[in-house]
């Protein structure tokens, strides 16, 4: 005779969750950092800088749905100071390993002005990693529904080539601040102003101390 076993009510809430997680859309986050930051700059949001990214994207996720992976495109500054602050922000987010830096890379360019020869640097490969990003995820089924961050038109080519690879799977784009695009509005499926959430910011900040791997992580003084 088949014997049920009744298991204990911790157990029973264990397996709910993880039924209820399966069933639920996948989302992944493509998120152009100097996009991002030059947005909040051009707020003068400075005061949100120091953004705890996993909980502020989890709050623009559906009951149908759950955050599976932020990907965070950048590269690092030449400017010790700059790479210092954003050494220690990166670091406070990647204690979350829903969270993931990929890194281009800062191309050395001479500007001529006014007779005089210039030396500038320009962020490279952002775009790209997004777009790289985008489509393995895809082709290997790893989520269901994809938001970008970013108001760069030149990511338009890999919405279009996603759609065409899954023509069901979800594309959203979340401008940031000051941030837009006609090109992306129109290919993707919706999208978002996030110029119009300050008060999301302020709910996801960062404490002004974390610890990491051991090392006391500090919000940069010129950015409370």
């Amino acid at each position: 005779m088949r014997r049920w076993i009744q298991l204990p009510e911790y157990w029973e809430l264990f397996f709910y969750l993880i039924m209820a997680n399966d069933n639920k859309f996948r989302v992944n986050v493509y998120i152009d950092g100097f996009n991002f930051y030059y947005g909040l700059k051009s707020m003068q949001w400075r005061k949100f800088y120091w953004l705890d990214l996993v909980k502020f994207f989890e709050c623009f996720i559906k009951e149908n749905q759950v955050l599976n992976k932020i990907y965070y495109c950048t590269a690092r500054p030449t400017h010790q100071d700059k790479k210092n602050r954003q050494s220690a922000f990166l670091k406070a987010n990647s204690r979350s390993d829903k969270f993931e830096v990929i890194y281009g890379k800062f191309l050395q360019k001479e500007v001529v002005f006014g007779g005089q020869s210039f030396t500038t640097f320009e962020e490279k490969q952002t775009d790209v990693n997004i777009a790289i990003s985008l489509i393995r995820n895809i082709v290997n089924n790893s989520c269901d529904t994809s938001i970008i961050v970013s108001g760069d038109s030149d990511l338009e080519p890999a919405i279009i080539l996603a759609k065409e690879i899954d023509p069901n799977h979800k594309i959203y784009v979340h401008f940031p601040p000051n941030r837009h695009s006609v090109t992306l509005k129109d290919a993707c499926d919706a999208r978002i102003d996030l110029g119009r959430f300050e008060n999301r910011f302020k709910k996801c900040l960062l404490d002004a101390e974390i610890e990491y791997e051991g090392v006391m992580l500090r919000c940069p003084e010129n950015w409370v």
